[in-house]
């Protein structure tokens, strides 16, 4: 498979060049490796996972670094957090050397631990998710984005089975120990099926026939695996009194398809789940379109108590919003917006929304709805989301 360029290439390299150390955390398979080898590709590359560095690096650490040549990548960094502080020393010894230092993990939570006690400031960080449809045309619906997935479609049923079965054996594990594998295997179907729905644990745990404080550590597992996506809501108070709980998505939608035994397009078109696996794509791109230019998240959703709900709000923090209706149709409606429709209602003019059914739709561009609304194909989230 031929490198395919990443959008957060600009922002690594511009970091480099003002950070001693650059982090990069994502789920496994997303392409953490491949971008930065691309990068710099004549960096020496230390895989934190065979049992041999593992050992030595353990046995003696400051031996370990001393043996190293820059700049470095060190490969999944969480497998041995002893390491940070050795490295902060090394910065502080000479904070002059930029760009001398590239960590990569797929544990979120871990990784972050230590470097908030041992890296603050020293350490420019980015989350690098799978494809999205600007980094990739062969992004779908179906599919999802995982480089493997993309450059071979035709084994994605496979690829996404070992995935989950490795996923299952070596995160999962490292993370906490989960005896019952098999019930967290059902864990993950059953959170696919809740796509696009408020988190409610009491639902999901009632099934499976585990605690909620059981599965709060498995739903935050998934979150510092980089599995699923959990979206805020809206904390602005438009004269309405508003949910609290966030909704649910995985961050592929290829992997969501799979969880639900969801094996070709046609079976995606038929599927009871088709609509929140878009919605869920939606959220996704928006995501990753925004992690790629090194911005904050800033992806929320609007619901209130009399059953009112927006799909997203995209909020840049400069006041101006995107609010987004996610429609798995290819002939969008005036009805789809009218929810979008009721909330323009409330929001005052200051805040200067532009407002957007999102659909699957292959038109160029947008498309005039009904007032202040446009229908716009998902591929084209790019040219309307605030990206600076």
């Amino acid at each position: 498979m031929n490198y395919q360029q990443r959008t957060l290439e600009n922002e690594i390299a511009r970091a480099a060049k003002f950070f001693p150390c650059v982090i990069l955390t994502g789920p496994r398979r997303s392409g953490k490796t491949t971008l930065l080898r691309h990068l710099l590709p004549d960096c020496q590359h230390v895989l934190l996972e065979d049992l041999d560095v593992l050992a030595r690096a353990s046995a003696d650490p400051n031996a370990f670094l001393d043996a190293l040549s820059f700049p470095v990548i060190l490969d999944e960094i969480q497998n041995i957090p002893s390491l940070f502080s050795y490295i902060r020393s090394r910065i502080d010894a000479d904070p002059t050397q930029k760009g001398r230092w590239f960590l990569t993990g797929s544990q979120e939570a871990p990784l972050m631990k230590g470097v908030s006690e041992s890296m603050a400031g020293r350490a420019a960080v980015f989350t690098l998710l799978s494809f999205s449809a600007e980094e990739s045309s062969a992004v779908s619906p179906f599919l999802g984005g995982f480089p493997e997935v993309l450059a071979a479609p035709e084994v994605a049923d496979i690829w996404f089975r070992s995935y989950i079965q490795t996923y299952l054996e070596r995160d999962v594990r490292a993370i906490a120990s989960i005896r019952d594998l098999a019930t967290f295997r059902r864990f993950l179907g059953l959170l696919a099926s809740r796509c696009g729905q408020m988190l409610n644990k009491t639902d999901i745990a009632a099934p499976l026939g585990v605690s909620v404080p059981t599965l709060t550590q498995w739903l935050s597992i998934l979150e510092i695996t980089g599995q699923i996506i959990l979206v805020a809501p809206w904390y602005e108070n438009y004269g309405k009194r508003l949910v609290k709980s966030p909704k649910l998505y995985f961050t592929d939608c290829g992997l969501a398809a799979a969880l639900l035994g969801i094996r070709s397009e046609e079976m995606l078109l038929n599927s009871p789940f088709r609509d929140a696996l878009f919605e869920g794509l939606v959220a996704a791109e928006a995501l990753k379109l925004r992690l790629g230019r090194g911005l904050e998240r800033g992806l929320y959703y609007f619901r209130d108590r009399q059953g009112l709900e927006v799909d997203f709000i995209v909020d840049n923090g400069n006041g101006k919003l995107v609010l987004l209706e996610a429609k798995a149709t290819k002939t969008p409606m005036p009805s789809d917006a009218r929810n979008m429709t009721r909330l323009l209602r409330n929001i005052p003019a200051s805040a200067q929304s532009r407002n957007f059914v999102v659909c699957d739709i292959s038109a160029t561009q947008s498309i005039a709805l009904c007032p202040n609304i446009r229908a716009l194909p998902w591929r084209l989230l790019r040219e309307i989301l605030p990206l600076d």
